[in-house]
């Protein structure tokens, strides 16, 4: 029923428009053309500094109303990712200014040189100096912010500090997989065609490499360190996704066969920005900022910055991927020995040290 409704009202407006756009012919021939078109000129240019002012304030209150549900109101939560901001304010700044004039001047115009049997027509068909001012301006604001762009760029794609901690980040359909480095701070190889998910390998981790005995693998929940710069290395092991950090102001494709890095330094832990943005249910978010396949919108993952004790504590608690996927070698899996062993053993040395030695 609702949808029979809103069909008839959506012809019932076509209809509407269609009779006054007739009833507006009609009243042209009875006028005549000339007078219907100068009154109509005259009233299309009155509406254009209508929907100037009523546009500027409309910009004005989507501002006031919309901004508090940005991100930009806490700043970044992250070092580098404060020059993001600074470069999105100029961006908005320059680009900002350009708007309310160009558009300021437009509709104005629009307004100020409607047709008038009192003015005559000025013909402007060229002007060199006028083009060279509106192509070479745009073109040295626009280098100087794509040359502000690739600094930025290269310094986050770059080598971090020596003291970066590692976290690798790998992308499948539909979640997202982190590996992290044991006590030997080096991650081990691995082979895409060791992939076995039904054997705890959802990497491929080569167990021939003992550098990668001690390596941690985790999903759902990545934990980084306060004040700590963290390099990812990212990949993917299907098709093309995207680590999207929208707190932190960085985002990085992951594609299949080709690893990507990017670091920064998380300036806030969780429980800090809880406090700073007032939400008791704050979380960072590492979502995929790819279309990657029909469960894309599921496709994320949650970011725990924490102090560096607390991270300690956590890595310890965790248990190797290697002992994961072979349990037998796992220590806290040994049998222990049983009393009855323990007898058995202890029978069979004694017997063997009251045993006679024969003589030569």
């Amino acid at each position: 029923m609702t949808m029979f409704l809103t069909i008839a009202v959506i012809v019932l407006i076509f209809v509407v428009i269609f009779q006054i756009a007739k009833a507006s012919e009609y009243v042209s021939v009875l006028k005549g053309e000339e007078i219907a078109r100068k009154q109509n000129n005259k009233i299309n240019a009155f509406l254009m500094v209508a929907f100037l002012v009523l546009g500027m304030i409309g910009v004005w209150y989507c501002n006031k109303v919309l901004y508090h549900k940005t991100l930009l109101p806490h700043g970044s939560a992250s070092v580098e990712g404060e020059r993001v901001d600074s470069m999105l304010w100029v961006t908005l700044a320059v680009t900002g200014i350009v708007f309310i004039l160009t558009q300021a001047v437009l509709f104005w115009f629009s307004y100020k040189y409607q047709e008038s049997d009192k003015r005559k027509v000025y013909f402007f068909p060229h002007n060199n100096k006028l083009e060279i001012i509106w192509t070479v301006i745009p073109a040295i604001v626009l280098t100087v912010l794509v040359i502000i762009g690739l600094r930025n760029w290269f310094l986050f794609t770059g080598e971090p500090p020596a003291n970066s901690m590692v976290v690798e980040v790998t992308g499948k359909q539909f979640n997202w997989i982190f590996r992290y480095p044991g006590k030997d701070g080096v991650l081990g190889k691995k082979y895409y065609k060791n992939i076995d998910d039904a054997n705890n390998n959802a990497l491929g981790q080569l167990w021939d490499d003992k550098l990668g005995h001690d390596d941690v693998v985790s999903q759902g929940t990545v934990y980084l360190v306060k004040g700590k710069p963290v390099k990812l290395i990212i990949g993917s092991r299907d098709v093309i996704h995207d680590v999207g950090l929208p707190h932190f102001r960085m985002k990085m494709d992951a594609v299949p066969g080709i690893p990507t890095t990017l670091w920064f330094t998380p300036k806030y832990t969780t429980k800090e920005m809880k406090e700073i943005t007032g939400n008791p249910n704050f979380v960072y978010e590492l979502s995929c900022d790819q279309m990657c396949g029909n469960s894309h919108y599921s496709m994320r993952a949650v970011i725990e910055v924490v102090d560096q004790e607390e991270f300690d504590v956590w890595m310890v608690k965790q248990k190797p991927q290697y002992l994961v996927a072979n349990p037998d070698k796992d220590p806290a899996n040994a049998t222990p020995a049983t009393p009855a062993d323990s007898t058995k053993t202890a029978a069979k040395m004694a017997a063997a040290e009251t045993k006679p030695v024969a003589k030569l």
